[in-house]
């Protein structure tokens, strides 16, 4: 017979004695009877709140995202930003994309905090990730709240917090406003919440739609160029980006857009892309039949709520999808190509990448002169160089990327932005096919120039269940404790544990010494080499990293993609008897 665990069984008795509606009681006590499992995964621990907010499963439970956890949260921020910014009238920004429940809990959220007298600005409708982004700076707000699971299946959803300065919160700001929340969960008297109509809630129409777009236009890499015989197929898989792209695409000169129509529904349910990640080819598949079959010459997705890009290119009738490092490649060299071009580089131009990201960016950054800075895993990281580097004459930010389909150029924002990178993407594509050429034969022209890397990924999939979590703890910890000597044939020449510091092998190719502590295990193999191993902060799951370079100097191209592809399959396949 299972039976809860302590800790389930104090949370389920806090919940049924108090300030919650019967209802919620109701389904409780039933949970307790017909599922003691799920009632044990939603009640033996809070919902963790970490650097850039919470995600997790929607139902009822301190565990999952329902109106009391939010409540909950928002109530501490609220008291948190009291205690940062005393004796200052307050301003948020909330946000919300096309998830189940996305626009009700933006509601809950907007309510407590004019119950808190802070002033709640609220999107009326609908919104991408970067236009909160936007909005925290463009309306001088002191926070912002975006309700999102970003990619995550639609039985997900989540809570993005941004601070004042439009990036995703970071210690100690994170730390301190789970402190508050903590406060607020112990608390025996229910969360205040104000009526929807209240004079400290604002609605938001499309004047920051405006300025948003005023904002990305002068980025344009082929201003006032025309591009109307180039075609363009875009999805938003059910998201937010179509309140949007259309029109930055028009403003970029993209006349002829053609569109996945049964993918421009925002549908919380995501009908036609279950997993609606631009990562996953399945959610790709609508889009790339439309691309082939009306001619397209690019096909551009977005994640529900467009601050992530992917890519497929028509080559020659037959659709290649981009990796999220090759559309960052490409970002890179064309944006540093067009501002030395224009003699508009700037004296100490800085480009950012995550530590999982290409060595590519480094290499084009080099080619133009400009500097290169690594993060850990991560857009906040990104936004954090940009914030130190506001009044730092030796550093001027110029892009910023992440393998996971995320990217920024420009300033105007503090998050990654599909919507612009689409653009620029765009652009890129249609200046090669007015030479003849596609996004793959500029990819093939940049390893010519600058050696061949290829860079995969590997996942473990643990089950969201307390016990799932614990098993992807204990092979993080068994990597940790017994760092594999050799995968194969090919020596690890240094190991770095970034949670403990502890350093094993060569000194010159260390990487971690100067980032934070995290829960990163990097391994630098022999012949350019390199396997990062890292737990999600929001799912349960370990992601595996490739990064692979070879020369490609007097080389064959195709021979050394296919060596160095056999290469990253048999590490990957040593890695997966390694984790089991």
């Amino acid at each position: 017979m299972t039976v809860l665990s302590e800790e389930a069984a104090k949370n389920v008795q806090a919940w049924l004695e108090g300030p919650y509606d019967i209802d919620t009681k109701d389904a409780i006590r039933k949970m307790m009877v017909v599922n003691v499992p799920e009632t044990e995964n939603a009640f033996y621990s809070y919902l963790s709140f970490g650097t850039g907010g919470m995600r997790g499963l929607m139902g009822i439970g301190p565990n999952r995202m329902n109106l009391y956890t939010v409540r909950q949260t928002t109530r501490g921020l609220a008291d948190y930003l009291k205690k940062a910014f005393p004796k200052t009238p307050l301003k948020v920004v909330i946000g919300f994309d096309s998830r189940n429940n996305s626009k009700m809990f933006a509601q809950e959220a907007a309510r407590v905090l004019a119950a808190a007298s802070i002033q709640a600005f609220i999107f009326k409708e609908l919104r991408p990730t970067p236009l909160v982004s936007f909005a925290c700076r463009h309306l001088g707000c002191h926070a912002g709240i975006m309700i999102t699971a970003s990619h995550n299946p639609p039985e997900y959803n989540g809570y993005k917090v941004y601070w004042a300065d439009g990036g995703q919160v970071l210690p100690p700001h994170d730390k301190g406003i789970l402190a508050e929340i903590e406060k607020v969960r112990a608390k025996p008297n229910p969360v205040p919440v104000t009526p929807e109509q209240d004079p400290f809630i604002q609605e938001i129409g499309k004047e920051v739609d405006e300025a948003y777009l005023a904002a990305i236009k002068p980025l344009s890499l082929w201003p006032d160029m025309n591009k109307s015989t180039f075609l363009v197929m875009y999805s938003p898989l059910h998201g937010t980006g179509g309140t949007l792209m259309p029109q930055a695409l028009l403003q970029y000169g993209f006349e002829n857009v053609k569109y996945v129509k049964e993918q421009m529904i925002a549908d919380g349910s995501f009908p036609t892309a279950h997993v609606p990640n631009p990562e996953d080819k399945g959610a790709l598949k609508m889009g790339i039949e439309a691309m082939l079959q009306k001619s397209c010459n690019i096909f551009l997705a977005t994640d529900p709520d467009a601050d992530r890009l992917g890519a497929v290119v028509n080559h020659k009738d037959e659709a290649v999808i981009l990796t999220g490092n090759q559309i960052a490649a490409l970002l890179a060299e064309w944006i540093l190509l067009r501002l030395k071009e224009q003699d508009k580089m700037p004296a100490h131009p800085t480009l950012v990448k995550t530590i999982v990201t290409s060595p590519l960016i480094e290499k084009i950054a080099r080619e133009y002169g400009a500097s290169i800075a690594e993060v850990l895993t991560g857009f906040k990281y990104i936004a954090q160089k940009m914030n130190e580097w506001e009044k730092d004459p030796d550093h001027q930010f110029i892009f910023g990327c992440e393998e996971s389909y995320g990217y920024l150029y420009g300033t105007y924002a503090r998050d990654k932005d599909g919507i612009l990178c689409g653009c620029l993407l765009a652009e890129i594509a249609w200046y090669f096919k007015r030479k003849g050429k596609t996004l793959v034969d500029a990819l093939e022209d940049l390893w010519k120039r600058y050696g061949y890397f290829e860079e995969s990924t590997s996942t473990c999939i643990f089950s969201e269940t307390k016990s799932g979590r614990d098993k992807m703890a204990e092979v993080m910890k068994s990597l940790r404790t017994k760092p594999p000597e050799t995968f194969g044939e090919y020596k690890c020449i240094l190991f770095e544990d970034l949670l403990t510091k502890q350093f094993k092998g060569d000194p010159k190719l260390r990487v971690g010494e100067s980032l934070p502590q995290s829960d990163v295990l990097i391994f630098t193999l022999e012949g350019n080499s390199k396997i990062i191993v890292r737990p999600s902060g929001t799912e349960p799951k370990v992601k595996i990293y490739y990064m692979l370079t070879a020369a490609t100097e007097g080389q064959d191209l195709t021979q050394v993609k296919i060596a160095t592809k056999n290469k990253s399959d048999q590490l990957k396949r040593i890695m997966k008897d390694i984790v089991g």
